[in-house]
């Protein structure tokens, strides 16, 4: 399976903060941060890297680099095209230095068939790999989750659900549409923690017209992103006292 990594973002303010011409590149444990991204997923097993973004030292490189679109469609949308690939695609954001290639390899083994994969991370996973990490949680009736920071794309799915999926961004600051798109019982349930796993994939399908699948993973390196100067020092930490390293 070929991968995709997504490190642009041409305006961060925490790249910014470290002279970073993206997040991808800001120093982590002695390396850029997404260095650790594609050791993980060359190391897991992945084939082709499509690397969206500046191009900087990184090792191992990419496959191919490609030009960021200050745009998250637009970039997986030339990315997918770039790599021409007839088979999923492993999509990672480039802000994930704990991943490992035992997680990436997990995902390449068990994902299910679908249009999109999506890896969900148990609460009490992420607090038992990293106690004090500070995460955002949904809870669903199988339990409370942390969304993961990488997901499987079918590429030719990926272009039918595209117009669906613009709209969706586009509506991110307008609750109202959001909620009016998804329906008000849908969004009661899930604020009072009854939906299922199979609820929430079901809606998503009537959303966006292709199969999607929610897939729970032991893994919770993939749930832990930078965004924030306590994260990198999190994340140095975690690499100076783990096997990551």
């Amino acid at each position: 399976m070929d991968a995709l990594v997504l490190g642009g973002g041409r305006d961060d303010a925490l790249a910014r903060s470290y002279g970073a011409p993206s997040k991808a590149f800001l120093p982590v444990a002695g390396r850029p941060m997404a260095a650790w991204v594609l050791r993980a997923l060359k190391e897991g097993g992945v084939g082709r890297v499509a690397f969206v973004g500046p191009r900087g030292p990184l090792d191992p490189a990419p496959d191919l680099w490609l030009r960021d679109r200050d745009d998250l469609l637009a970039n997986v949308e030339e990315g997918l095209s770039a790599l021409a690939a007839r088979e999923p695609v492993l999509v990672a954001t480039a802000d994930v230095p704990l991943l490992t290639s035992e997680a990436v390899a997990h995902l390449l083994r068990e994902a299910p068939a679908a249009g999109l994969v999506y890896p969900i991370v148990p609460k009490e996973a992420v607090e038992a790999r990293f106690p004090g990490m500070k995460r955002t949680y949904a809870r669903l009736r199988e339990g409370t989750f942390t969304g993961g920071n990488l997901v499987l794309l079918d590429p030719e799915l990926f272009r039918r659900a595209l117009p669906t999926a613009r709209k969706v961004v586009a509506w991110r600051k307008n609750p109202l549409r959001l909620a009016l798109l998804f329906g008000p019982a849908f969004l009661l349930k899930l604020l009072f923690g009854t939906l299922s796993v199979a609820e929430l994939e079901a809606r998503a399908e009537g959303i966006f017209g292709v199969p999607m699948r929610a897939m729970v993973v032991p893994y919770p390196e993939i749930g832990v992103d930078v965004d924030k100067p306590e994260d990198v020092a999190f994340a140095e930490r975690a690499l100076a006292e783990g096997d990551l390293a």
